[in-house]
């Protein structure tokens, strides 16, 4: 007896029970995400009252300026969710706002993963003073793509049809 279902990978689910089991999956994921670039944030804010921010040149002002512009951006976008939820929350298109979500958070880890390169680029520019600092932050932000972006790409496009 087929049922429609012999061949098909994936759950049994109405439209609505898969956008609402997605918008829980996503409200995990950001929450791990907010909860980074939030405390990145709120250091990044201190720096400018601190004596030490007096003494930096005017390439590592500017870092620190991006950074912190970068970091309010990606705070942003990683809220973001949560405010469009609350916004059409009751309003029948939960599909909807589970893609906009979606693209929300995707654009706050970029945006977290520029905010991250730039604090490390500072920090330890002003830590170390070396020539060599450029080439670790290159290296730790390849690390942070194939973690965040090309193993995943890769899982999706291996294992899925």
């Amino acid at each position: 007896m087929d049922d429609g279902r012999a061949g098909r990978r994936g759950r049994d689910e109405t439209p609505e029970e898969r956008a609402d089991r997605m918008w829980v999956e996503l409200l995990q994921e950001v929450r791990v995400a907010q909860m980074g670039v939030q405390i990145l944030f709120g250091f990044l804010l201190t720096v400018v009252f601190t004596s030490k921010y007096d003494d930096l040149t005017a390439t590592d002002r500017t870092i620190y300026i991006v950074t912190v512009i970068v970091g309010a951006a990606a705070t942003g976008a990683l809220i973001g969710p949560v405010s469009l939820h609350r916004l059409v929350s009751g309003r029948r298109i939960k599909p909807q706002a589970v893609e906009w979500a979606s693209r929300l958070t995707l654009v706050g880890l970029i945006l977290l993963l520029v905010t991250m390169a730039s604090s490390l680029l500072l920090i330890l520019r002003v830590a170390t003073h070396d020539d060599y600092v450029p080439w670790i932050v290159a290296g730790i932000v390849v690390w942070y793509v194939v973690c965040w972006f090309l193993l995943p790409l890769w899982t999706r496009r291996r294992y899925t049809e």
